[in-house]
């Protein structure tokens, strides 16, 4: 037989307070925990975003990110002259030759910082369809002119229209805002891949970029990339399979560094929970008491109890992810590894992310829940109703009174029986005062077996027993049939 649920989420209800501090405890946690997995998605997310699967980056084998990439420009020109390489109208192959060095700013909140300067070529906007421009206009190629991202332009000092940014012992004008659709590059700055090599004396670029002439061609053209021997010191990749790659250390970083966080933070939050269910067991040890009396097994009580506080956790999981869902209006910065400038990013909500979150809020009640839960359904039965009655000086707050309990305790078997319950939900505020009545003792001292009355309503109870035992005789539903009824209403 088992527990009906509206019982369990009746008694979430009885204890507001208790109740709302665990809710809250378990929300803020996997608030925590969803912001740190929404960071390293977003991060992913933007990166991601960089790249194209119609084009293809190569880097030096042993570089870890763009800025410790070398492509001399005889090497570029060698892999210009490789098969399916997308051309223009004229002949020309859709490239780009890269520089990417890294300067100093300032910050609209305060101190430097690192910002990507890009070197590109005459086809980047064909090369990258979703980079627009925005405001302003495009540099003009051989100047010492600069059109900068709208993250930069938005996080840092002088860095709009008409500002001149100084480096390399040179100034550069910036006359002109791209957006470049949330990805990577709105956190850079571009301008003429010739005057930024000269600028910095250098005569190799860090990376090649260029655009296949048909997506799926990438096999045969890394085949025929391994095949010249003047390029085994390089890798040829999928742009986004790339930055995929880039993203995926800083990526595991910030979950490793958050989940360590949220772990410190779930533990308290678990001990808050399991104090709560712990003071909710002895709270209604009278409950569980008649629960196991009226036939409900230990498993189905420690169910109860134990599905009680998954309820607890489920509501606080689904407001943590609640209030965490508002931080994908937001965007923040963080430092990029492959680059060591800053990545503007925004926080990026995904199914896995919503369900790794709930998994986590149950996590957090099943523990705190389970040990409470055992100790309820391990209650001795007698013990429990024997909890209900108040010395003789006391009175007990009568609601109903039932008929027919058997209980076997102590060699003693319980033939008749009063229930005096406060609401038949068995609300948890107020105990209720179970005790017989009527016992039997199996080996009377005498030779004819006598009944005994017993009450705790102490001097002024020989009325109320008498008036009680004939309530309950004259009862003919037991109490099981009238509990259940309640209970499953």
């Amino acid at each position: 037989m088992k527990i009906p649920l509206n019982y369990t989420i009746r008694n979430l209800g009885t204890r507001r307070l208790t109740t709302g501090i665990t809710v809250l405890g378990i929300a803020l946690v996997v608030f925590v925990f969803s912001a740190v997995l929404m960071m390293a998605y977003g991060v992913q997310k933007t990166l991601i975003a960089t790249g194209s699967d119609e084009n293809v980056l190569v880097a030096r084998k042993a570089a870890n990110g763009e800025i410790s990439s070398i492509i001399d420009r005889q090497t570029a020109n060698v892999i210009l002259t490789l098969p399916y390489i997308a051309k223009t109208s004229d002949g020309k192959p859709i490239s780009s030759g890269e520089p990417v060095v890294i300067i100093n700013l300032n910050k609209s909140t305060g101190g430097l910082s690192n910002v990507t300067v890009r070197g590109v070529s005459q086809q980047v906007f064909t090369l990258r369809p979703r980079v627009r421009l925005k405001e302003g206009r495009m540099f003009n190629w051989g100047a010492r002119e600069l059109i900068t991202g709208v993250a930069i332009a938005k996080r840092f000092d002088g860095s709009g229209i008409g500002d001149v940014v100084r480096f390399a012992g040179d100034n550069w004008t910036i006359v002109g805002l791209f957006d470049a659709g949330g990805s990577g590059f709105d956190s850079e700055m571009w301008g003429d891949a010739d005057q930024l090599l000269d600028a910095f004396n250098r005569s190799a670029y860090s990376t090649m970029t260029f655009r296949l002439d048909q997506p799926k061609a990438f096999p045969e053209f890394k085949t025929a990339f391994d095949k010249e021997p003047r390029l085994q010191q390089f890798e040829p990749k999928i742009e986004r399979r790339y930055f995929e790659e880039q993203s995926e250390l800083m990526a595991g970083f910030i979950s490793i560094l958050g989940i360590f966080i949220t772990v410190i933070f779930s533990a308290g939050s678990t001990i808050g929970a399991m104090i709560t269910m712990y003071a909710a067991v002895a709270n209604r040890t009278v409950e569980v008491g008649t629960l196991r009396a009226l036939g409900f097994r230990r498993r189905s009580v420690l169910a109860a109890f134990l599905m009680e506080s998954l309820l607890l956790s489920l509501i606080g999981g689904l407001l943590g992810l609640f209030f965490a869902s508002f931080l994908q209006f937001f965007t923040i910065s963080t430092l990029n590894f492959g680059s060591f400038s800053e990545l503007a990013f925004s926080f990026a909500l995904s199914p896995t992310i919503v369900i790794s979150s709930l998994l986590f809020s149950l996590l957090m009640g099943l523990l705190g829940g389970f040990l409470p839960s055992v100790r309820a359904a391990r209650l001795n039965i007698v013990n429990a109703l024997r909890s209900s009655c108040f010395p003789l000086y006391q009175t007990c707050e009568t609601r109903q009174v039932f008929h027919g309990l058997p209980l076997r305790s102590d060699g003693s078997t319980m033939v008749g029986g009063s229930v005096f319950l406060r609401r038949l939900h068995l609300n948890p505020s107020t105990p209720s005062c179970i005790f017989p009545l009527v016992s039997w003792n199996p080996k009377p001292q005498t030779r004819n077996s006598k009944l005994q009355t017993h009450s705790c309503f102490g001097s002024r109870s020989s009325k109320t027993s008498s008036r009680s035992s004939a309530q309950a005789r004259h009862r003919g539903r037991s109490l099981a049939d009238l509990l259940l009824v309640q209970l499953s209403g």
